[in-house]
């Protein structure tokens, strides 16, 4: 059984809460405030969603980063070695010069801070409000963009996208198809996004 964590739970992270407890997924959630301090707010959105502390949290095979942009480093930084783990990157670089960046997509900046984690860019590209409700809309799957410079590691990431609900779009990897879901200074890639469904066939 594959363990989930979320880490950050602001908008972003209890809108990834609910989408689990919506599927009875187990997910631990954790941020740089005591698990106590989340406790309440997690029982709240589903039994399935457990605080947990930062070190506890990151324990979990899949870590979704759902943290303001400028704390990822921070994060990184609990971990001695990410071998082995898969961190889906969830941030977005709203306001962030490219020149910050390395002149990188901002994933394949915050990949350079998880070494030895497979990082696959996700979920990022939905609003908090939206990420939060049934992604299941008019007989149709709310999309999810992925992409990675890792390519089995974006197979379970789709996996978990469908055990959510939603219909995972691959987009190859972070400089290619994940270039045009990238925030960058103000403006948003080079796609506009409307709200994107997969019909059933």
């Amino acid at each position: 059984m594959m363990s989930y964590a979320i880490v950050g739970f602001g908008a972003v992270g209890q809108a990834l809460a609910h989408a689990f407890a919506r599927k009875n997924i187990k997910v631990a959630v954790a941020s740089r405030r005591p698990p106590e301090a989340l406790a309440p707010q997690a029982r709240a959105i589903g039994p399935t969603v457990v605080a947990k502390s930062l070190r506890d949290a990151l324990e979990a095979d899949t870590i979704i980063l759902a943290v303001p942009f400028g704390e990822h480093r921070e994060v990184a930084k609990a971990l001695p070695s990410w071998e082995g783990k898969t961190v889906i990157d969830a941030t977005n670089a709203f306001g962030v010069l490219p020149e910050e960046l390395d002149g990188l997509p901002s994933s394949a900046f915050v990949a350079k801070a998880f070494t030895g984690a497979k990082l696959v860019k996700g979920f990022n590209h939905l609003v908090a409000a939206t990420l939060a409700a049934d992604p299941i809309v008019e007989g149709g799957h709310r999309v999810v963009f992925l992409s990675s410079d890792d390519e089995d590691a974006i197979a379970p990431v789709a996996a978990l996208a469908k055990q959510l609900g939603f219909a995972p779009v691959k987009l190859g990897k972070l400089n290619e198809g994940g270039a045009l879901v990238h925030a960058r200074g103000r403006t948003w890639g080079q796609l506009i996004f409307q709200d994107l469904f997969k019909k059933e066939q």
